[in-house]
């Protein structure tokens, strides 16, 4: 079973003191036990930031057994067809992740109706490039995954 792994797992685990460092740790291992961890060029670039340099990354992902893998145009094409879709679905108030609540936010300086951007396209490239190159996708931020990507199952 091929596993795409969102940047968050891993960074629990390369972050010193993260809350979800033992969980992640956890999964990570099961996975890599149930066969291939992939990831995709957002993914490495956000965990670049984490490395003095480019061979202390790639010595990482060889140690870990994780393995980079393009993205491509179908994963490209779909993402942008879900991040479509999120953009109208998108509400015109922030939105409590924890119960759900609309928020009307507003500048404290002028005034200004603040608009929600909770999620970016990379976020969507994310499940896309999962959806066309895994068999599931590692990750703690399920939610939106579940709405936009039917069919992918989350680890």
């Amino acid at each position: 079973m091929i596993t795409a792994v969102d940047t968050s797992i891993l960074l629990d685990v390369l972050v010193p003191g993260e809350s979800h460092a033992e969980s992640s740790e956890q999964t990570l291992t099961e996975s890599l036990r149930a066969g291939p961890i992939v990831i995709f060029e957002p993914v490495y670039a956000e965990l670049a930031g984490r490395f003095p340099s480019r061979e202390d990354l790639d010595q990482f992902l060889e140690d870990t057994g994780i393995r980079l893998q393009p993205s491509g145009v179908e994963a490209l094409y779909l993402a942008g067809r879900a991040w479509r879709e999120y953009l109208r679905r998108r509400p015109e108030s922030l939105v409590c992740p924890s119960c759900g609540t609309p928020q009307d936010v507003h500048c404290a300086t002028c005034g200004t109706r603040l608009h929600p951007r909770q999620h970016v396209a990379a976020d969507f490239l994310i499940g896309a490039y999962a959806t066309v190159h895994a068999d599931r996708l590692l990750t703690r931020d399920r939610g939106y995954y579940r709405t936009y990507f039917l069919g992918l199952l989350l680890a």
